[in-house]
């Protein structure tokens, strides 16, 4: 990618810190310009003060305690306006910032976000964020304040001797050479600590959501070296971080200090040779100097940061840019035909096939169960149909268009899928149901009935907040309300992956009744649980080897045929 694309990209970030922020960045830019002419006029007090001792300013006494008491008034306008806008500045930017990544976050489509590193995300909305705010936008504000300072100190100091402004500015060339040598590496050194913080928290992320594992195979020990080598990373990181911003920063300041001296022994030279250089002057060179020597110090370590937070934000951009356009083109929310899936073939590696020439019909209505042992590719074929991948051979037709022609958005107005695991918000119930969203409360009720959650709504109320990712809920009730998203969206068709896998027989069968008794709805059920009771009621069975539909037909057709499937049923019981 080339320097203006990767630019290109990262304007709209930008933009989100500034954006409706504008008046309160100028009021801080006030505040900066109302500091800094406070610290000038402070400085040319330095001087006058000085040449009034030696009698030769021309400023009485009481003049120019008047004018300290007006510069003193100015830094106490300058905190009064900083208090109420800086930090509104500060914290609006990186609200707008993470809105607009969260906002563009969610508008990735399935395929492109399931191949992706969600530990990116995680570090990109956390760690990242709050490096960007640190280096970048936090020191905005006092980096513009120091260079207003420069302006206003470099001009004094040419009003009283344009010949030492320029001997000033040749011994500063050396921190610029610094700044510029040593702020690529403090870019690289925090790009390389966001890295490592974003795979540290992928194996946190891991070892969190893996805990029940972990513990029932005893593998904490393994585990928590795991960690401690991801952990080791970050500290190593971090380490050589603080490395290179020590250097940063004690180069500059070896660089600041040779210029200081350096300037203040020609001042104090030209000063003794009588070269219209009064000791007030070589006295506000010096005070002068802080302002000169101030950015030289400053920019450097803000320069350093805000290449810092333009990798980060360039990675999360990157990121981001990565989707796959939902060119396709709009349907109806309705199945009246039905689905068909024609010499269908997939895989997700080159030459490791997962689904071989598969053919299989569902006509609008219907309720049709997928079966096989594990890997034969049940889950895929759903995941197809709700166009996870359009890298597949064959046709997915519904009611005879082609999947990879059909707008993913209209896609998801017709289907629904109920997962094995159910993500449930730390929220209410009815948040969870409606997942957000306002519906008639009649519809809400006629979801909660269908899907089998009148007694658990009786028990403990919408208001109930189920904890995070449902651990206030047994399986069942969150797989129910799996299923009241599902009914009260509406959708026509409903797939149902491995839904009971985690449950107890009697629960397996309450949902996969429920689910059942849905008339009017296209279902494909993909099961392990070989419920003769709930096989029978279905339209047809596919059953899947290897990647193959092995057969297909009625429960009692497959059963009299005694093949794959009567083995499968008859091991099962």
């Amino acid at each position: 990618m080339t320097k203006a694309e990767i630019k290109a990209l990262r304007r709209p970030f930008l933009k989100e810190l500034f954006k409706k922020n504008k008046f309160n960045l100028v009021m801080t830019v006030i505040a900066a310009f109302l500091a800094a002419a406070a610290e000038i006029v402070i400085s040319w007090l330095v001087k006058e003060v000085a040449d009034l001792i030696a009698g030769s300013s021309v400023y009485s006494f009481g003049t120019l305690l008047i004018i300290a008491a007006g510069g003193f008034a100015l830094l106490v306008l300058a905190w009064i306006l900083d208090r109420f806008f800086l930090s509104e500045f500060r914290a609006k930017a990186m609200k707008q910032y993470r809105e607009y990544a969260f906002d563009r976050l969610m508008e990735k489509g399935i395929q492109a976000f399931s191949g992706e590193n969600t530990s990116l995300y995680i570090s990109a909305l956390s760690n990242d964020v709050n490096t960007i705010e640190t280096d970048f936008v936090g020191k905005l504000q006092g980096t513009i304040q120091v260079g207003i300072a420069f302006i206003g100190a470099l001009g004094l100091m040419l009003w009283y001797s344009p010949l030492l402004t320029l001997i000033a500015i040749g011994f500063s060339l050396l921190p610029i050479i610094v700044s510029i040598v040593l702020g690529n590496k403090a870019a690289i050194a925090e790009k390389n600590v966001s890295d490592k913080k974003e795979s540290f928290t992928g194996m946190l992320k891991d070892a969190l959501m893996g805990f029940s594992v972990i513990k029932s195979f005893k593998a904490e020990r393994s585990i928590a070296r795991l960690h401690d080598q991801s952990n080791e990373g970050v500290a190593d990181a971090s380490k050589k971080r603080t490395k290179v911003n020590v250097l940063v920063a004690y180069a500059s300041s070896i660089a600041g200090g040779l210029v200081q001296f350096g300037v203040f022994f020609v001042a104090a030279a030209l000063a003794i040779s009588g070269k219209s250089i009064t000791g007030g002057t070589a006295l506000v060179f010096v005070q002068l100097l802080n302002y000169i020597l101030a950015p030289i110090q400053t920019f450097p370590t803000f320069f350093a940061g805000v290449k810092s937070s333009y990798a980060l934000i360039d990675k999360l951009a990157g990121a981001l840019n990565k989707n796959i356009p939902d060119d396709g083109e709009p349907i109806e929310p309705k199945l009246t035909k039905g689905i068909e899936i024609r010499d269908l073939n997939f895989a997700y590696e080159e030459g490791k096939t997962v689904l071989s020439d598969v053919d299989m019909q569902m006509q609008a209505g219907g309720c049709y169960a997928l079966v096989g042992g594990s890997g034969s590719g049940k889950s895929t074929i759903l995941n197809l149909l709700m166009a996870s991948s359009e890298h597949y051979n064959g046709e997915i037709l519904y009611d005879g268009k082609e999947l990879r022609g059909i707008s993913t958005s209209s896609l998801y107005d017709l289907v629904s899928i109920i997962q094995q695991n159910v993500f449930v918000f730390n929220s209410t119930i009815r948040d969870n149901i409606t997942m957000f969203s306002e519906f008639p409360k009649e519809e809400v009720d006629r979801a909660v009935r269908m899907s089998g959650l009148s007694k658990l709504i009786k028990e403990k109320g919408e208001g109930y907040l189920c904890g995070e990712n449902g651990s206030g809920l047994s399986g069942g009730e969150r797989q129910r309300i799996s299923i009241a998203r599902a009914l009260l969206r509406k959708t026509p068709v409903l797939f149902v992956d491995e839904a009971t896998a985690s449950l107890d027989a009697e629960t397996s069968f309450e949902v996969l009744d429920a689910i059942l008794n849905l008339d009017g709805y296209t279902r494909m059920i993909v099961t392990h649980d070989l419920d003769e009771n709930i096989l029978r009621r279905c339209t047809g069975l596919y059953t899947l080897k290897n990647g193959v539909v092995s057969e297909q037909g009625t429960f009692d057709e497959l059963m009299q045929k005694k093949g794959y499937f009567y083995s499968l049923f008859t091991v099962s019981q």
